[in-house]
């Protein structure tokens, strides 16, 4: 059973301008140290499709994608907050991103693949039902969790976001849908300043102060979110895959390194197996050192691919 690795060129046209942290670079830098390290011998490739208007429909806010669209400049930069803005080529990149995270969950339903990794930008976990924020447009998880529960019928899914922010737009797409339960950690007091009051009971937040580094994350992830999660029984896992925890990574305080990766990656893939399966699907948050990103990534893959 192989690992998927999902992309596509129109990822590279969102451009946020000269000097903002999510670049086109960073995927650049990600497939450079695949092929160093020589994992494309080992991954099936595929090119992302764009999701459909009902894909997205299934996550976001009605009329959100037009508007969305209505927004794409024809010339330079448009921007919808202070750190998030539209090129011409953003919806292109949005929806292929999105679309990305479709085509994985369609690879491991089907058994055609027993894991994906969506090698995507812009990133999505800060998108909420109406609203782009904090460099995301579209929810890519949000997006292609619906798809597994709607057009595949799954009853139990879990979502493991260990981005160094709190995944707010995953929490309230899904805050009403105790199917879809949501394990999380992320540096508090910080940007977006949520998730830490009063999450629903299938919200297993876990707000972490600056500073802390892989011991007590290794703590969290066996005594809280193992637990919660075999206790949810998922029939697929979804990972909201930020590496801006890393402590290379100046976006945040944390002080995760590349093992403390591959160590969560067997643990994710250690509850799969232990529900029955080994479904899992992987999609590309933050990380904005190009190196750490990079090498994180590929240890990632790594340990998803059993290389």
């Amino acid at each position: 059973m192989t690992t998927a690795f999902i992309t596509h060129r129109d990822c590279w046209l969102h451009d946020m301008g000269t000097f903002h942290p999510e670049c086109p670079d960073r995927l650049s830098a990600i497939n450079d140290r695949l092929i160093a390290a020589g994992l494309d011998l080992y991954l099936s490739f595929y090119d992302a499709p764009e999701a459909t208007a009902e894909q997205v429909a299934r996550a976001h806010a009605p009329g959100y994608l037009e508007e969305l669209l209505a927004n794409v400049p024809e010339h330079g930069i448009r921007h919808l907050d202070p750190d998030t803005a539209m090129s011409p080529g953003t919806m292109r990149a949005a929806l292929r991103s999105a679309g990305a995270g479709v085509l994985a969950t369609d690879l491991v339903m089907s058994g055609e693949v027993e894991n994906a990794f969506c090698a995507v930008r812009p990133p999505g976990h800060h998108a909420e039902r109406g609203k782009a924020m904090g460099f995301c447009f579209l929810n890519n998880i949000a997006i292609a969790v619906r798809h597994a529960t709607e057009a595949h019928g799954l009853q139990r899914v879990a979502i493991v976001d260990f981005d160094v922010h709190h995944g707010n737009g995953t929490e309230d797409i899904f805050r009403d849908d105790p199917r879809v339960m949501m394990a999380s950690i992320f540096q508090h007091p910080f940007y977006p300043y949520s998730g830490a009051d009063n999450p629903p009971a299938h919200m297993c937040n876990i707000p972490v102060p600056a500073g802390t580094r892989g011991d007590a994350f290794r703590q969290i992830v066996s005594e809280v979110w193992v637990p919660a999660l075999r206790n949810h029984n998922p029939q697929a896992i979804f990972i909201s895959a930020g590496f801006d925890a890393h402590y290379e990574d100046d976006m945040g305080s944390l002080g995760l390194v590349e093992s403390d990766y591959v160590w969560a990656t067997e643990q994710i893939k250690g509850l799969a197996a232990d529900c029955g399966h080994k479904r899992i699907v992987s999609i590309l948050e933050g990380g904005y050192a190009l190196s750490s990103l990079a090498r994180s990534v590929v240890a990632h893959i790594k340990s998803l691919a059993d290389l």
